[in-house]
């Protein structure tokens, strides 16, 4: 793989068959994602080390709150939005235009996508996020810690929102700094406020799934992963990228973009429904069975609950906060012997067939389609 470094011309050829690892999926990955990931991290860690400083030069503690903030976005994560986002800008211009200038841009995603997780945690009273505690509880423990007045638990939920709306306004500060005509970054802010108002409405239909479960159906845990996931990951990425290029929204290259991403994006949010029952936490740096303790109406646990013998539907009814590490084996067995994943594994399937099959029908950068085959098969085959 060839490359100018992390602002140069970023992955010009991509080798047919990655080498390298244990696990081909993740072999794929690297291979499409290594150098715009350092690239990315890159932007995101001097732009940050600049806001960090003039939020210390007000107030120390205001220093130490804006440290969090970058610690949230800086610690790990696949950087796939970005990643998504690049493969779109490069797939409309081709593999001899410099990244320096939209490098920017790119990495606002990353910004907007910590802000949805650190709120999305506070929402879901998550206690682990990528192997570490979350925002809010270790807030709260620090506050437990210093032995401050007050609620720590709340006191911690009450600064996760802030380092949550810290992040979209820095979101915001960094998207201005792409080196873009004028009117063309207005075109792209379009697209961006779009894809952020459709963040909130999925979320908001995620919240008011866990009210309501069962009356919740399958088609309506789709239209959920539809706008919570799918148009943020993968959809409105690779739009973003196009529209950075220069692509007007009625192309066929946005069609084709926007059929890809919300068949990858959909078979994404029904792979990380898997991983909630089935996932490794060593390897997810989630617990397992969260949505099994809460009844989430996700598609493969309202699939289950569909396909259930009136036996198998008691015990996925009887399902609880307080259930075990025991007890939640035990539920998983029963949502596997429904027959729902295998059911969800076939809608995965059908989704990358629909994604490749959009790429097929439009002219774009050979190697730009290289890379989005090989990341439709990386974002919905994956371990984590």
């Amino acid at each position: 793989m060839a490359s100018d470094g992390p602002t140069g011309n970023l992955l010009r050829v991509v080798p047919e068959q990655p080498v390298g690892g244990d696990d081909p999926i993740a072999a794929v990955l690297a291979a499409y994602t290594r150098d715009i990931v350092v690239a990315v991290d890159t932007t995101l860690a001097e732009f940050l080390t600049a806001e960090v400083d003039a939020l210390t030069a007000i107030d120390p503690a205001m220093g130490g709150f804006a440290a969090t903030a970058r610690d949230c976005v800086l610690s790990g994560g696949k950087r796939v939005r970005p990643t998504f986002a690049y493969w779109g800008w490069r797939g409309a211009v081709g593999g001899d235009v410099p990244v320096t200038p939209v490098l920017p841009a790119l990495a606002t995603l990353e910004l907007l996508h910590t802000f949805a997780l650190v709120h999305d945690d506070v929402m879901d009273a998550s206690a682990t996020r990528r192997g570490r505690p979350t925002a809010h509880v270790a807030v709260a423990s620090q506050h437990a810690a210093a032995g401050r007045n007050g609620d720590s638990g709340r006191f911690g939920e009450a600064v996760a929102v802030l380092i949550g709306d810290l992040c979209m306004v820095w979101a915001d500060q960094l998207l201005a700094l792409a080196d873009l005509p004028a009117d063309r970054l207005l075109q792209v802010r379009r697209g961006y406020d779009r894809m952020r108002v459709e963040t909130v409405a999925g979320q908001y239909l995620d919240v008011l799934g866990e009210t309501d479960p069962l009356s919740w159906s399958v088609d309506r845990a789709l239209r959920v992963a539809r706008y919570k996931t799918a148009s943020y990951t993968v959809q409105r990425p690779l739009l973003f990228g196009a529209s950075l290029a220069g692509v007007d929204g009625d192309s066929e290259l946005a069609g084709a973009y926007t059929r890809y991403g919300l068949a990858v994006g959909e078979a994404f949010q029904l792979c990380d429904d898997l991983l909630g029952v089935f996932g490794d936490p060593t390897t997810t740096g989630k617990p397992a069975g969260d949505d099994l303790r809460t009844g989430k109406p996700t598609a493969l646990l309202v699939l289950a609950r569909e396909l259930a013998t009136p036996t198998q539907l008691r015990a996925l009814d009887g399902a609880g906060r307080r259930a075990d590490e025991p007890e939640i084996a035990r539920l998983a067995e029963v949502v596997l012997d429904t027959g729902a994943v295998r059911r969800i594994e076939r809608m995965i399937d059908e989704r990358v067939e629909d994604a490749l099959a959009a790429l097929d029908a439009v002219a774009v950068d050979e190697t730009a389609r290289t890379a989005l085959v090989g990341l439709a098969a990386a974002a919905t085959h994956r371990r984590a």
